[in-house]
């Protein structure tokens, strides 16, 4: 089965997804998902459609999502929600229908996706983090890949009453994938109110702190704790006053979540 198929009637979804920690949970790999974020960008180009929305579950979001209902609506109006966490993955196989092989972590995938889209004419717009981040995250991102176009960018700094002109200028750009990144809540709170005003945007992507890795600012951790499912404490190292906290709260509920609210 492929994992979507336009028609001239609409986009139709045919994706696996199973429940993890309560979440609908995409069970595509990394290589599918990009190639599908992709296809559904040259799809949705010059139709006046609604943005296809994709965002990402970890311990933090199962967490906030657990003790939020409104938090989880958001989650789960989303049209994809990938695994960006290593114990989603490992878990799986024992706890859900449909066991998730791989993770998809967005630092991981904007580069699968960006390897694609240089190949395919599919236009990038980064809207997030402060000025800096955000012009040396273009920069890199150019350097790496020297056909990617990017249909513009924007730091995360603005107002609730300077959105609409935000809006505006993203519109008028009209990139096929737009990634957000404004960390968790405030990215799916964004694309919850804004979502319909960005028809003419093929895929909307929600990136947490993709930004910061992508500029420099921030190192990925190594190989071996990302695959036991250790990067969060190398992150914590680096920022212990911000992540710490979060993480001695979040990681227990999530764990709690993903093993007993599965299916």
């Amino acid at each position: 089965m492929k994992p979507f198929e336009p028609t001239k009637d609409g986009l139709v979804i045919e994706e696996p997804t199973t429940v993890i920690g309560g979440l609908p949970v995409s069970v595509l790999g990394m290589e599918e998902s990009a190639r599908m974020l992709v296809r559904t960008a040259l799809w949705a180009r010059g139709q006046d459609v609604r943005p296809f929305y994709s965002t990402s579950a970890n311990g933090q979001v199962i967490a906030l999502a657990s003790e939020d209902e409104a938090f989880r609506a958001l989650v789960t109006e989303a049209d994809q929600v990938h695994a960006d966490g290593m114990p989603m993955v490992k878990l799986s196989g024992y706890v859900a229908s449909d066991e998730i092989t791989e993770r998809v972590a967005t630092t991981d995938l904007i580069h699968a996706v960006a390897r694609l889209a240089q190949k395919a004419g599919v236009s990038f717009y980064f809207l997030g983090a402060t000025p800096e981040v955000n012009r040396r995250s273009v920069s890199n991102m150019r350097w790496r890949y020297p056909n990617l176009i990017f249909a513009g960018a924007r730091d995360g700094y603005f107002s609730r009453d300077q959105e609409a002109a935000v809006i505006a200028e993203i519109v008028a750009t009209k990139p096929d994938i737009l990634w957000i990144g404004l960390g968790v809540p405030k990215e799916q709170e964004f694309v919850a109110r804004n979502i319909e005003a960005l028809r003419g945007v093929g895929v909307i992507k929600t990136s947490g702190g993709l930004f910061d890795f992508l500029s420099g600012k921030n190192s990925r951790a190594p190989k071996w704790m990302q695959d036991i499912g250790m990067e969060w404490a190398y992150r914590a190292i680096l920022e212990p006053r911000r992540l710490l906290g979060r993480y001695i709260k979040t990681n227990p509920a999530a764990l709690w979540q993903i093993i007993f609210h599965s299916k």
